[in-house]
């Protein structure tokens, strides 16, 4: 008795919604009269990944003559966290900027 081999079908993918892109967020520090640039300057080196000492320096002084300086910018989850974690170690926090 010869047996024809089982054919699967393939199977079809429909097209789904299109679904929105995850929300972008801007992490802000903001000038204060609290912490130095020291500080500072540890503090993003610590938390904000792929931030080294003179990149640091940079927004620190950008801060310092500007008022603030965008620090993160990237998807909302990861920006909760590093605003969190900012905010925790005593810098002063701008709201998530979701522009």
């Amino acid at each position: 008795m010869s047996r024809s081999p089982l054919t699967i079908p393939e199977r079809q993918v429909r097209p789904s919604k299109l679904q929105a892109p995850y929300p972008r967020v801007r992490v802000i520090v903001l000038d204060d009269d609290v912490n130095t640039f020291e500080h500072v300057v540890q503090v993003l080196v610590r938390y904000i990944p792929g931030m080294n000492p003179d990149q640091a320096w940079k927004l620190a002084h950008q801060i310092d003559g500007e008022g603030s300086a965008v620090v993160w910018s990237g998807p909302q989850e990861q920006g909760e966290l590093y605003h969190q974690q900012l905010s925790a170690e005593g810098l002063t926090m701008a709201p998530l900027d979701f522009s």
